[in-house]
């Protein structure tokens, strides 16, 4: 959080940061539901609907494991993630420090897969889209890839809305 009230973040929707948490684990496939558990228990806190819940779940299980699959490879490292959690919103961001993405674009195509000899369906970018009102993808050939996903959490909104 920040030190003082004066120096509040606030988002591009004018929404107030409330909360944020940061953790670092391996980069290895058992983490990949443990990411999804915190991240949903995290967003918790604004009671959002099940729908929403499920939602970012699957959308931070599809960036942990492109981070895991893709981002290392056969070798090891660490995944970061850093939530922000804003009045009516989330931001998750999964970052990791692995090979990063030769093509963004490319990669962001429905099933277009690096890696085919693994039966990867190729979907995890079309997914995360799907799922998230905005995903941004920050990325640099061996130095590793950072993939930001806003979610708005319209239940939320619209609890806070009809109290009023």
């Amino acid at each position: 959080m920040r030190s003082n009230d004066n120096d509040r973040e606030i988002n591009k929707n004018g929404s107030e940061l409330i909360n944020e948490m940061t953790i670092i684990f391996p980069a290895i496939s058992r983490n990949e539901s443990f990411a999804r558990v915190v991240a949903a228990s995290f967003i918790s806190q604004l009671d959002p609907n099940i729908e929403e819940l499920a939602d970012v779940r699957t959308a931070v299980s599809e960036a942990v494991t492109n981070s895991i699959i893709h981002g290392y490879e056969n070798t090891t490292g660490n995944i970061k993630m850093v939530c922000l959690l804003y009045k009516d919103s989330v931001e998750i961001s999964v970052i990791d420090e692995g090979k990063g993405i030769e093509d963004i674009e490319l990669a962001r195509q429905p099933l277009y897969t690096s890696k085919p000899d693994m039966e990867r369906s190729g979907m995890g970018f079309t997914v995360m889209e799907t799922f998230m009102d905005e995903v941004r993808v920050e990325t640099e050939v061996g130095k590793g890839t950072k993939i930001t996903m806003i979610k708005i959490l319209k239940s939320v909104r619209d609890k806070k809305t009809s109290n009023k």
